[in-house]
């Protein structure tokens, strides 16, 4: 089935929301919202201008970065630090409503930076030499994985399952984990998932993100292929152009999806026209807070349309234990 999980020991909750996303692809379109920070504005506004829930909610993890160099910073960075701490408890939260999750984790460096050290431009950490065994690089780089690990075991152990995005946008050189190169982000990837898959991480989906082949960790390693993709302000499309181009890309005939969207898409054209994005995630504050880039009458659109998947709309995927 289409719908194999990569992980073979994977929950019977992640094959249930494996089996769905194939089940409605090419027929509805999953609504999705990142949120960054403890007040979840993003989620209130959607509320608020729509009367629904996405059905896709992504929770942010840079706060829970073992080593932000508090001493060597800035106030934006400290900022988005604060405000972001805590934000497990939100995911809980809609874990309890039966709602979809989705992480992303703008991991500072394991070793060394200042700042947002998940910049590349913030930090000297080499992960060419992480991905080497024994190396200083990847015994940092391993105890991260494993706080990390700790992190996310209460929900597998409650079976909450977690659209998991490690390592995104790795065909670019912005992030410390995209700076050495396609081989070495591939290789990342590919240890995180043989890290977390031993210490019994088994209700991760893995989520590919990246436009780069290059970088692809290979079957095995991923369920779901994404991108991330910051269209023109107001331009609201199926992303024909960009759904071709992860088609081609696409090795194994993977479930396809928008990872962030500064732009919500046009989810009738999306099925309409056969451009099968299972779920967008639109990115947070601006893209949502402000009609700068979309308009509140767009978003109100897009939530009524028999092709939106909203948080009403789901079937009962998963029940925390």
């Amino acid at each position: 089935m289409k719908y194999n999980p990569a992980d073979k020991n994977a929950q019977l909750e992640v094959i249930n929301v494996l089996k769905y996303l194939f089940d409605i692809n090419g027929r509805r379109v999953i609504t999705g919202q990142h949120t960054q920070t403890m007040n979840m504005e993003e989620l209130k506004t959607i509320q608020r201008e729509t009367g629904k829930s996405p059905a896709l909610l992504g929770f942010e993890l840079l706060s829970y970065s073992p080593n932000i160099n508090y001493s060597d910073t800035d106030e934006e960075c400290l900022e988005e630090v604060y405000a972001n701490r805590g934000t497990l408890e939100r995911a809980w939260e809609w874990a309890a409503e039966g709602g979809l999750i989705t992480m992303t984790w703008h991991w500072f460096s394991p070793l060394g930076g200042r700042s947002k050290s998940f910049f590349t431009r913030n930090t000297d950490f080499d992960a060419s030499q992480a991905v080497i065994e024994g190396t200083p690089e990847n015994r940092a780089l391993m105890s991260d994985m494993d706080y990390m690990a700790g992190l996310l075991r209460p929900f597998a152990d409650r079976h909450v399952p977690i659209l998991w995005r490690p390592f995104h946008e790795s065909e670019g050189d912005w992030f410390w984990w995209g700076a050495k190169g396609a081989q070495t982000a591939k290789r990342l990837f590919q240890i995180m998932f043989d890290r977390f898959t031993y210490l019994g991480l088994h209700n991760l989906i893995w989520v590919w993100n990246s436009t780069n082949p290059e970088t692809y960790p290979g079957d095995d390693y991923v369920d779901i292929v994404t991108r991330d993709m910051y269209p023109p302000a107001h331009e609201h499309t199926a992303r024909e152009k960009e759904y071709e181009g992860m088609v081609k890309i696409n090795p194994s005939d993977k479930i396809l999806a928008i990872g962030e969207t500064g732009v919500l898409p046009d989810v009738d054209s999306c099925v309409n026209s056969g451009r099968a994005w299972a779920y967008y995630m639109t990115w947070s504050r601006v893209f949502c807070l402000s009609e700068e880039y979309n308009s509140y009458d767009y978003m109100r659109k897009l939530y009524a349309s028999e092709h939106a998947v909203t948080l009403t709309d789901l079937p009962k995927l998963y029940e925390v234990l």
